[in-house]
């Protein structure tokens, strides 16, 4: 999903900074809108996904605290340790959601300057 988003990001910058007929910024836009949806969607279940575990190690550290035993203690650094990349890839999904939604407001823009 990483490389799908930069790709189309990267295809996106390169859209707006050419200059093109109405019909093609209209089906860019489309495109556009349609992707933002794929994107938020999939931000949406990672959130989810890293909330969870975020919650999971918070409450495996304080069971641990509790209860220090071998498997409790290794299961809490199972969550941390998983944590990680889910918090990489949510903030690499949001931050790729926000600049689409720059591109947006750049086509939108043009799309209202001229009255299509």
């Amino acid at each position: 999903m990483e490389k799908r988003l930069k790709d189309y990001l990267a295809y996106m910058a390169d859209f707006v900074s050419k200059e093109h007929s109405d019909e093609e910024y209209l089906r860019g836009y489309k495109d556009l809108m349609i992707q933002i949806a794929f994107f938020q969607h999939e931000r949406f279940i990672h959130l989810i996904v890293t909330v969870t575990f975020a919650i999971l190690a918070l409450m495996g550290i304080l069971a641990s605290l509790f209860y220090p035993q071998i498997p409790l203690l290794i299961l809490t650094l199972l969550f941390i340790v998983l944590l990680v990349p889910y918090v990489r890839h949510y903030y690499i999904l949001e931050n790729g959601v926000q600049e689409l939604y720059k591109r947006y407001d750049t086509i939108v823009t043009h799309i209202e300057t001229k009255d299509i």
